[in-house]
């Protein structure tokens, strides 16, 4: 499952291990890429100002710009969001877990740690991502596998190539991700706007929204 230095980690020989070795690199302030339900990300914890800043350098991209994160379920999302509308209640409910990212207020506590107002989230539809999750107890980076102003890197044997020396763990299942990027609306007001259209249409998230 794993070489020498647990550097190339195949989850579905021993998804359980993974999941374990995942999570002690995410509390000890590695960085790691992994598969999602969209495509392949780099991950990491993103209250850990050196994680942030190791990922930033990675990808030759400006710190200012946030991450997403992702959270294991519904319930741990609101521990950190601050949610007013009870059509956004609803909404997110319907739609999640799925490759649907939405930038929501953050509650006053995760705002004064973070020191940013806002955060993309989702709720991931992939069994080793909520495993993590679930096993960390806490939301986790995930930015696409590439330098910023290029395409994200999709193909495993690739990301292997170009980074495996800048990371300290690749995690890859037999099967491929998704490839698509994930839909990312805005729900910091009160009616959805959309960011950036992937993985879902904008128009049928919408019908799900009262």
């Amino acid at each position: 499952m794993q070489n020498e230095d647990n550097k190339l980690i195949k989850i579905d020989e021993d998804p359980d291990v993974a999941v374990m070795l995942a999570s002690e690199l995410f509390h000890s302030g590695k960085i790691f890429i992994y598969p999602t339900d969209t495509i392949y990300g780099i991950g990491g914890n993103p209250f850990d100002e050196k994680v942030l800043n190791k990922i930033a350098l990675l990808k030759n991209r400006d710190e200012a710009k946030k991450f997403i994160w992702l959270i294991s379920d519904f319930e741990r999302v609101m521990s950190y969001a601050e949610i007013i509308f009870e059509e956004h209640l609803e909404f997110l409910h319907k739609i999640w877990p799925a490759p649907v990212t939405v930038i929501l207020n953050l509650n006053k506590r995760t705002s004064e740690i973070t020191h940013q107002k806002t955060a993309a989230i989702r709720v991931p539809r992939n069994d080793f991502c909520l495993s993590l999750l679930n096993e960390i107890s806490r939301p986790l980076i995930s930015t696409s596998v590439n330098r910023s102003g290029t395409e994200p890197i999709k193909n495993i044997e690739d990301i292997i190539r170009k980074y495996s020396a800048d990371v300290d763990s690749i995690y890859f299942n037999s099967m491929p991700t998704e490839g698509i990027s994930s839909t990312i609306i805005d729900l910091t007001s009160k009616k959805p706007k959309l960011i950036r259209e992937g993985a879902i249409k904008f128009v049928e998230l919408l019908q799900n929204f009262s």
